[in-house]
C-alpha cells in the first residue's frame, strides 16, 4: 500500500530526530574521550609517568651518617669508620647459595657462616639486601667488584660504621651501636623505613640509645634504573641523607681517661661534678670494656668473659650500682639533727664504743670509744655512737627527708641506662616493701648508712656538691647539640641553715686537715687547694658476737666478695668550691686506705688540668707518687678541637 505524503513525512522527520540523538551520542562519547585523553597526557602525566617508570627505576634509601660525639674540649670521642661490605638480593641473585658458592673462592667465608647467611636470606623479603660480608679489606672488596658479572646480586658496598677511638674509657656513658634486630624493631610503633636497611646501626645502651632520635639523622635516597632482571643499570639521581646532630658532652677526656687508669683493676667507680655547673667531668666505672667489639660483633668466647667476670665489666657502677653509703651518709643524718633544732653546735654524746638499744648492742668501729664527741668531731673521726644517738632523737622520717634535699633516693634525669634510685627509707617505705613495721635499730643502722640505704656513686656527688654549696646542684651530661648550648641550670638554694652547713664542712675540712682525721693520709697540702672529705666503709657482711669477742677477721684475710666496700666523697677548694668527687671500691676495705687516695688523685688531676702535681702531696708521699704515675698507660693528651655545628665523619 502507498503511503501518504504525510507518513512519509513523519518518517523522515523520525530518522532526523534518532540520526540527530545518535550524533550527539557520538559527539559526547568523543568530547568525554577527548577530556580524558588531555587529563591524562597534560594534567596527570607526571603521576602516569613515574607510575610507567616503576616498571624499570627503583627508589633506594641511602643511611645517614650518625652524628659525632665529642667531650667537652671537642675530642670526638664516637665517630664514624670507612667500612668495606658486600650485600646480597634474592630477586637479582636467582640461586643464593651458587652466588655465594662462587663468592667463597674470593674472601673466606665458613660453612657455618653460610648456613647462617642462607637462612637469613630465607627469612627476608626477596628485594631486602642481606649483608654478605662485613668489615672487608680493599683487596677483597676490590676483587668482589672486579668479579661482579658472575656474581648476580653481589653489590659491594662502602659505608660508615660506629667507631670509638678511646675504646673502653666511655663505654658505660656512651653504651655502643649495634644492626637493628626484630625485638628492636617490635619496640617501635612506626618504625623509620632506614631502620631496616642491613648495615643500618641502633643505639643500643646508654647515650646512643637515650639519644638515637637525635644522633641518626635523616636517609637519604637514589634513583636507579634496572633491567628486567632486577640488576641496576645506572644510578639517575642521589640525595644525600643528612648526619645525625653532633653532640657535645660535659665529659672531659683527659679526666675520664686517669680516672679509669687510677681505679685500675678495682671493682670500682668515680664521679667528678663542678659544683658550679653540675657538669659531669668524669664518670668512670672500672674495669671497662671494648664497646667496639659490640659493633664489629661480639664473639662468643668475648661475650662470655665479660659475663662471668666477677668484677662486673658491662655493668656502669656510677649509676647502676648501689651500695650502703656508709659513714659518707653521716652529714645528712647531722644535718638532720641540726635542722630539726634537737642539738646544736655545742651538743656532745659520749661514746664508750658501744650503744645498747632495746637489748642489742651497736659497736662503734673504735672498740674504746671516743668519749665526748660533738659534731665536727663526729665527721672528724667518724664515730659511729653519736649518730646512734642522735637517730634516736630525731627519727627516720627526718633522716629520709633530708636524704631525698641532698640527692640520696632520687633518680638523676641523664640520658644513661638503667639508672638507679637509691633507697632513702622510711615508715611508709618499709611497710610497703618488707610489710613491716619500722624498727629502733632500723633508724640506728641507717644513720651511719648501713641497714636499708643505697646510694649510686652518682648521687654521692651530687649530696657532696650539695653540702659544698649550700645549693641544690643537679648532674648534666650534656652540654651543645649541634652547636646550641644547653642553657646552664640556676641552681635554688636548698634552704638550710647555713650555719649548719658551715658545721658539716667544717667536720669535713677536719676530716683531711685535722689531728685526728681519718683521712688525714690524703689530704693535700697546697693551701689554695685545701680539700675537705669523709671516709666511709659499708659492710657487706654481719660481724656475730662470737667474732667480735675473738676480734673482728681483718679485711684482707677474708674472699674478695665478703670484704668491705671502700668509700670517699670529698670537694675543693674549702673557701671556694670548684669540684665534688665520690669513689666506691667494691670490696676494697676500708675507705680512708684504698678509696681516699684514688678520690685525692682525681681531684687533684681536675684542680691541676693535668697530673696531678708533686708538690701537693705531702713529703713523704711524692716518691710513691712519682712511681704510680710512671706506671699509668694514660692516652695521649687530648688536642681541643673545634665544637658546635655538624661535622663529617
Amino acid at each position: 500500500m502507498k503511503k501518504s505524503s504525510r507518513d512519509i513525512h513523519d518518517s523522515t522527520r523520525s530518522i532526523h530526530r534518532r540520526a540527530l540523538m545518535l550524533g550527539a551520542i557520538q559527539a559526547a562519547v568523543v568530547a568525554t574521550l577527548g577530556w580524558r585523553l588531555k587529563t591524562m597526557q597534560l594534567d596527570r602525566a607526571d603521576e602516569f609517568r613515574l607510575l610507567s617508570d616503576g616498571n624499570s627505576i627503583k627508589m633506594r634509601l641511602l643511611p645517614p651518617a650518625r652524628g659525632l660525639i665529642h667531650d667537652r674540649n671537642g675530642l670526638v670521642i664516637a665517630g664514624n669508620e670507612a667500612n668495606y661490605r658486600a650485600t646480597i638480593t634474592r630477586e637479582e641473585a636467582g640461586d643464593p647459595a651458587l652466588v655465594i658458592e662462587r663468592l667463597r673462592r674470593l674472601i673466606p667465608m665458613t660453612d657455618t657462616a653460610v648456613a647462617a647467611l642462607l637462612a637469613e636470606i630465607d627469612k627476608r623479603s626477596a628485594i631486602t639486601p642481606v649483608i654478605v660480608a662485613d668489615r672487608l679489606t680493599w683487596d677483597q672488596f676490590a676483587s668482589i667488584a672486579v668479579n661482579a658479572p658472575a656474581l648476580p646480586g653481589i653489590t659491594p658496598e662502602s659505608g660508615l660504621s660506629r667507631s670509638y677511638p678511646r675504646a673502653g674509657d666511655f663505654a658505660h656513658v656512651l653504651g655502643y651501636v649495634g644492626p637493628v634486630s626484630d625485638y628492636d624493631l617490635s619496640k617501635i610503633e612506626n618504625p623509620d623505613p632506614v631502620l631496616r636497611l642491613p648495615e643500618f646501626q641502633l643505639g643500643k645502651l646508654g647515650v646512643e640509645a637515650k639519644l638515637e632520635e637525635v644522633l641518626r639523622g635523616k636517609a637519604g635516597r637514589r634513583r636507579v634504573e634496572v633491567n628486567s632482571a632486577g640488576r641496576e643499570m645506572r644510578e639517575l639521581e642521589r640525595i644525600e641523607g643528612q648526619q645525625g646532630a653532633t653532640v657535645q658532652m660535659t665529659l672531659d677526656a683527659g679526666l675520664q681517661n686517669f680516672a679509669i687508669q687510677r681505679l685500675g683493676e678495682e671493682s670500682a667507680a668515680a664521679v667528678v661534678m663542678d659544683v658550679q655547673t653540675g657538669d659531669i667531668l668524669a664518670s668512670a666505672s672500672a674495669p671497662a670494656f671494648d664497646p667496639n667489639l659490640f659493633v664489629r660483633g661480639i664473639s662468643s668466647a668475648d661475650y662470655k668473659a665479660l659475663m662471668e667476670h666477677d668484677h662486673r665489666p658491662l655493668a656502669d657502677k656510677t649509676v647502676q650500682g648501689v651500695y650502703p653509703p656508709g659513714s659518707t651518709f653521716k652529714m645528712v643524718t647531722l644535718l638532720a639533727g641540726l635542722e630539726s633544732g634537737l642539738i646544736d653546735s655545742r651538743s656532745h654524746f659520749y661514746c664508750p664504743g658501744h650503744t645498747t638499744v632495746a637489748g642489742r648492742r651497736f659497736h662503734c668501729w673504735s672498740r674504746s670509744g671516743h668519749g665526748s664527741v660533738g659534731p665536727v668531731d663526729s665527721l672528724e673521726r667518724s664515730c659511729d655512737v653519736f649518730y646512734y644517738e642522735l637517730a634516736q632523737k630525731i627519727g627516720i622520717d627526718r633522716m629520709s627527708e633530708m636524704a631525698r634535699r641532698m640527692g640520696i633516693g632520687v633518680r638523676p634525669d641523664l640520658p644513661m641506662s638503667a639508672i638507679a634510685e637509691g633507697i632513702a627509707p622510711d615508715r611508709d617505705w618499709k611497710r610497703v616493701r618488707h610489710g613491716q613495721e619500722w624498727q629502733i635499730g632500723d633508724s640506728i643502722n641507717a644513720s651511719i648508712g648501713q641497714g636499708y640505704v643505697l646510694a649510686s656513686p652518682l648521687q654521692l656527688a651530687v649530696m657532696t656538691a650539695r653540702v659544698a654549696t649550700g645549693l641544690e646542684v643537679a648532674p648534666r651530661l650534656i652540654r651543645a647539640i649541634d652547636g646550641a648550648p644547653v642553657p646552664d641550670s640556676v641552681f635554688p638554694v636548698l634552704g638550710l641553715d647555713e650555719g649548719n652547713l658551715k658545721i658539716a664542712r667544717a667536720g669535713m675540712d677536719a676530716v683531711m686537715n685535722g689531728g685526728s682525721g681519718t683521712a688525714a693520709k690524703a689530704r693535700i697540702v697546697r693551701p689554695e687547694w685545701r680539700m675537705a672529705g669523709k671516709t666511709g666503709t659499708s659492710q657487706v657482711r654481719n660481724i656475730t658476737a662470737a667474732e667480735r669477742a675473738r676480734g673482728v677477721i681483718r679485711n684482707d684475710q677474708l674472699p674478695w666478695n665478703r670484704r668491705d666496700h671502700a668509700l670517699f666523697v670529698c670537694y675543693a677548694p674549702y673557701e671556694a668550691p670548684r669540684y665534688a668527687v665520690s669513689v666506691v671500691v667494691e670490696h676494697g676495705g676500708g675507705g680512708s686506705a684504698v678509696a681516699a687516695p684514688i678520690a685525692r688523685d682525681i681531684l687533684l688531676y681536675a684542680l691541676a688540668g693535668g697530673l696531678p702535681p708533686l708538690d701537693a702531696y705531702p713529703p713523704g708521699l711524692r716518691d710513691e707518687i712519682r712511681e704510680m704515675l710512671a706506671r699509668m698507660r694514660l692516652a695521649p693528651a687530648p688536642v681541643a678541637q673545634a665544637s658546635g655545628g655538624r661535622a663529617r665523619a
